[in-house]
């Protein structure tokens, strides 16, 4: 029977003859036969021993939160206690053993005591009244609704725990027996008093701190304003110690103190995030309030939500995954416990929203941004500054902090933000810019004639064929470093990091495979899992030599397994793209940028900045270094780019129409923010671009900019309204359409708005739903179109695998079968056909063929893409589903597709077996990992938040023990979210309306 069976086979059950059950029998029999104890003096001894075992238990465990009970150590402790002190157990019942008891075991045993003295008062009842009246108006923790004690054991019993308890002359056994098998269904939340006193001194100390926080004095509590408790976890979780002098500074900020605005900044690697962390958990634990935090990728937010979960499970706080396809909108109002919400630049705008449509943007009591000077960096700019624009505008509650290594003009970035400023050079470890030309290498020098200045020649014998291969001497440069220490190597095309990967390990001595030589063969075992059989033939080829690329053509679970052997030394060298430099933290000893080009274009200083920022490994090196190889040619280019300083952070409102001007335009009159044309003038001017009008906007002014938006809208469809060409401070407002609401709801770009609601409207007419071909049409992103050129044979081929119903879909949308046929053949075409259409439908098929196989590689191979691609199109068309979804939710007409919609949202999410999904949920938890876990018996999100990190690590191969830790952690906040989220409706749903006599 399923029900019966324990999870883990270290865990013994107690039906088993070698129970802890069983061994109670025993001692039970003895007891009375030797001794002639009473009945309730043996459940005394037992419930002593059970108390110490499971005492001593909680003092080892990672955290009060983890408390998973292993059976055989406690059943092992309690009997070691019976066997060397019989009496122990029953001098030692007191009110506190009576307290880590589960109510089914002290309903029990209060029973017991009225039989045995009725005279006397029974000090369970009253410990155990005291407690039902000192909680009974606290929230109960809807965690343990989840976990109750799953993994402990498995009852058989379904009636056990509904039955009332009557005393007969049964054996203790037998009642034990029962009381444990009610307490494995009980939904009861089990504390014990250790755990309880740990909470009140935690409670106190935030109670403490608040009062500090809220005080004018400089003296603010234990560890800036929060409770010690802090100050553990960083050293436990993060291994910090002490803070660095400028991150101390910082935080005694008096503008910080008054809750101002404030942007820092500091070069990379010089504990930014730390900084912004603490000032998060001020604004979480002290002064109770939301906090938002903005991260550019997809990648980052998931790393933060996993380091970040330990300490919402410690601290009492939830964080929210707002990344690809998740997120909830709006957020749920949550009684109790306070919200971080990790959020990707477009969903961090989206929830903002959400949030101010419903009144709630003063709940936001902070919101941090980092990589502020994304601001200057295209539509995804343009939509940070509109987020932060509306916060500004809307809530003078709420307080921004942004943080960047890479800033110039401040000056413009503190009008738009009414900002303080902080900067300091502080740079862990010292780092030493070099130039290599030929085999000469200089130092970067501001003080010298020419900003070089001569440091050595290249020490490394050539011969002609090896001069012939690496011009650049990339392999003299890399052997300087490698093994012992790493090293990165940044190359301007993906093309050209896996060719300079294979060039290094052609050349190297045979020594280096002797190198952590198991590890790196694990390492290639567990990406040919990754991959279903299949490693990349590059990185099967360089791997033994401890070399690997980085770039976007690898899966996701390629990438992180990478990155892991490369912090964990592994690997020791890295050939990769400039976007590692913007995203995750792998530093190096020494950094080579390969050539001072990122594609066809020359670097930007703020890139440079980026990539060499990675060189030197706080608390590993002493100094980093970078070199930057140059041709002759580009030396005068390379002094400027070195010498220049950082370039200015300019809006992208004007240059993004679309995703930015008009589309903030249209959210504004939607969200009620602004809704005349003299309103949404006064927005305009606290926007960056309002800061920035003289520079940015020369042919037009700002209200001719306005006016030329608001008009294109009305075209549109989008607003109703008009707007006085004689009389631009018109006071007649305007109002949202419809289609203009679901728009900025689905965050819609509105190039397509109007297309997207010409195919839904004809897809109702005849929806083909013999499979999920027509509905991933409509799913598939319109933006992807540009970058996709078909291979006509392979779309003839998967054109002619395509149903007779399938094929209809084809027609619908426009690509008639003839068109393809001749494309294939190479026949001319006299019809036209619309490429985006045709482009569109190619990388539908893509998405069709992976929804099926559920197999990126062999998709990849079938349409001869790079798995990468193949990838991003997946979660593109993921986040394109959600947005359709909530696009759909505002039009009544579109009713039908919400459902649709919904479930197609969550396979393009995960394009996993079905089985997986619920693993996958947990912040980083890829496809390798979750078939990992789910083979080793971790089959529900309820098993991994049970799960002892330290069982983990035993059983689930190449995962370490902080990875293990994060991801329970993860799974338990996932958990306790869900549990909120369930308990927020059930008191919604009890509300009585006031109008029922």
């Amino acid at each position: 029977n399923d029900s019966e069976e324990d999870m883990f086979g270290d865990y013994d059950s107690f039906y088993g003859n070698d129970s802890l059950i069983a061994q109670v029998d025993d001692i039970e029999h003895k007891y009375l036969q030797d001794k002639n104890v009473d009945v309730k003096a043996a459940g005394e001894v037992v419930l002593g021993s059970l108390h110490s075992a499971v005492h001593q238990k909680e003092q080892d465990n990672f955290s009060a939160s983890e408390n998973v009970v292993d059976l055989k150590r406690d059943k092992e402790g309690a009997c070691q206690k019976l066997d060397s002190d019989p009496a122990g157990g029953n001098q030692e019942l007191t009110e506190s053993i009576l307290d880590d008891l589960p109510s089914s075991q002290l309903l029990y045993f209060e029973k017991l005591n009225e039989l045995s003295s009725a005279s006397r008062t029974s000090p369970v009842s009253k410990g155990r009244d005291e407690r039902v009246n000192s909680s009974s108006d606290k929230v109960r923790d809807p965690l343990s609704f989840y976990t109750g004690a799953e993994h402990r054991n498995r009852p058989t019993d379904s009636s056990s725990h509904s039955k009332p308890v009557l005393f007969k002359a049964e054996s203790l056994k037998d009642h034990l027996k029962s009381a444990m098998t009610g307490n494995a269904r009980a939904q009861t939340l089990q504390v014990s008093k250790t755990k309880q006193l740990k909470e009140a001194v935690l409670s106190e100390e935030i109670f403490v701190a608040r009062k500090a926080i809220e005080s004018p004095s400089a003296d603010i509590g234990p560890f800036y304003g929060l409770p010690s408790k802090v100050k553990d976890l960083f050293r436990q979780l993060r291994g910090i110690e002490t803070l660095y002098e400028w991150q101390h500074d910082c935080l005694m900020l008096e503008s910080l103190q008054q809750r101002k605005n404030l942007i820092y900044s500091l070069p990379t690697s010089g504990g930014k995030t730390l900084v912004a962390e603490i000032i998060i958990l001020q604004e979480l634990l002290c002064r109770q309030k939301d906090v938002l935090m903005i991260l550019p990728y997809i990648a980052i937010v998931q790393e933060k939500v996993r380091g970040l979960s330990s300490f919402g499970i410690e601290l009492g706080f939830l964080v929210e995954e707002y990344a690809g396809s998740k997120g909830r909108f709006p957020p749920i109002k949550r009684r109790v416990k306070k919200s971080l919400y990790i959020a990707t630049i477009e969903k961090g705008h989206a929830l903002v929203n959400s949030l101010i449509e419903t009144e709630r943007i003063d709940d936001l009591g902070l919101v941090v941004v980092d990589e502020l000077h994304m601001l200057g960096e295209g539509s995804r700019g343009a939509i940070l500054e509109i987020t932060l624009a509306k916060i500004l505008y809307t809530s003078k509650k709420t307080q921004i902090i942004g943080m960047s290594a890479t800033l110039n003009n401040v000056g413009d970035l503190q009008n738009f933000l009414q900002a303080e400023y902080y900067t300091n050079n502080f740079r862990p470890v010292e780092l030493k810019e070099y130039i290599k030309i030929r085999d000469t290498i200089y130092a970067v020098d501001s003080k010298s004639e020419n900003g070089f200045a001569f440091s050595r020649l290249l020490n490394f014998k050539y011969s002609s064929n090896l001069e012939r291969a690496d011009p650049d001497h990339i392999i003299a440069l890399v052997t300087e470093v490698i093994p012992k220490y790493s090293c990165l190597i940044f190359c301007p095309t993906k093309k050209s990091c896996e060719n300079v990967a294979s060039l290094v390990c052609k050349y190297l001595k045979k020594e280096f495979r002797a190198h952590r030589e198991k590890e790196k063969q694990d390492l290639i075992k567990n990406l040919k899992s990754i991959g279903n059989g299949t490693v990349c033939p590059v990185l099967k080829q360089t791997i033994p030599f401890g070399i690997a690329y980085h770039h976007s053509g690898l899966t996701n679970d390629e990438r992180k397994s990478i990155e892991e052997n490369y912090s964990s030394g592994v690997l020791c060298l890295l050939a990769c793209t400039a976007t590692l430099a913007a995203g995750v933290n792998l530093p190096a000893r020494r950094v080579i940028l390969r050539s001072p080009y990122v594609g066809n274009d020359f670097l930007k200083k703020n890139q440079y900045k980026q990539m060499i920022g990675r060189a030197g490994r706080a608390g590993i090196d002493s100094a980093g270094e970078s070199i930057l190889i140059v041709q002759e040619k580009d030396k005068h280019l390379a002094q400027d780019l070195v010498h220049s300083p950082l370039e200015n952070c300019y809006s992208n409102l004007l240059l993004e129409l679309t995703k930015g001007m008009q589309s903030l335009l249209l959210s504004l009159v939607g969200l009620k923010i602004a809704v005349t044309y003299e309103e949404v003038h006064s927005f305009m001017c606290c926007t960056l671009l309002g800061v920035q009008q003289q520079q940015l906007s020369k042919e037009k002014s700002l209200s001719e900019v306005i006016k030329d938006g608001l008009e294109n809208l009305i075209e549109k469809g989008l607003l109703k309204g008009t707007i006085s060409e004689k009389d631009h401070n018109s006071k007649s407002a305007l109002t949202i359409t419809p289609l203009g609401k679901a728009t900025y709801k689905g965050s819609i770009d509105l190039a397509y708005c109007n297309l997207l609601y010409r195919e839904l409207r004809k897809g109702l007419e005849g929806l083909v739903l013999e499979s999920n071909l027509h509905l991933l049409y409509l799913s598939t992103p319109y933006d992807m179109t540009f970058t996709c050129s078909p291979d006509w044979m392979i779309y003839f081929r998967q054109f002619n695998q395509l149903s007779a119903a399938e094929r209809k879909v084809a027609d619908i949308v426009g690509v008639p079968e003839s068109f393809i046929t001749k494309k294939a053949s190479g026949q001319a075409i006299r019809k036209n056909v619309d490429s985006s259409v045709v482009n569109r439908l190619y990388l539908t098929f893509v998405l069709y063929s992976l929804l099926k196989e559920t197999n990126i590689w062999s998709v990849s191979e079938k349409f001869n893409m790079s798995r990468g691609y193949v990838q991003n199109l997946l979660s593109s068309a993921a986040s394109f589903a959600s947005c359709l979804l909530h696009f759909c939710e505002e039009l009544e007409e579109f009713w039908v597709y919400k459902a649709l919609l919904t479930e197609l949202t969550k396979q393009l999410t995960y394009c996993v077996k079905a089985e997986l999904i619920p693993l996958m949920e947990v912040a980083g938890v890829l496809e390798a990992r979750a078939k990992q876990l789910y083979n080793a018996g971790y089959k529900t999100l309820a098993h991994l938040a049970n799960a002892n990190p330290e069982t983990l690590v035993r059983m689930i191969e190449h995962l370490s023990r902080r990875q293990a830790k994060q991801i329970v952690s993860s799974a338990k906040m996932l958990l306790s979210e869900k549990a909120e989220a369930l308990q927020e409706e059930v008191e919604e749903l009890l509300k009585v309306p006031t109008d029922i006599p």
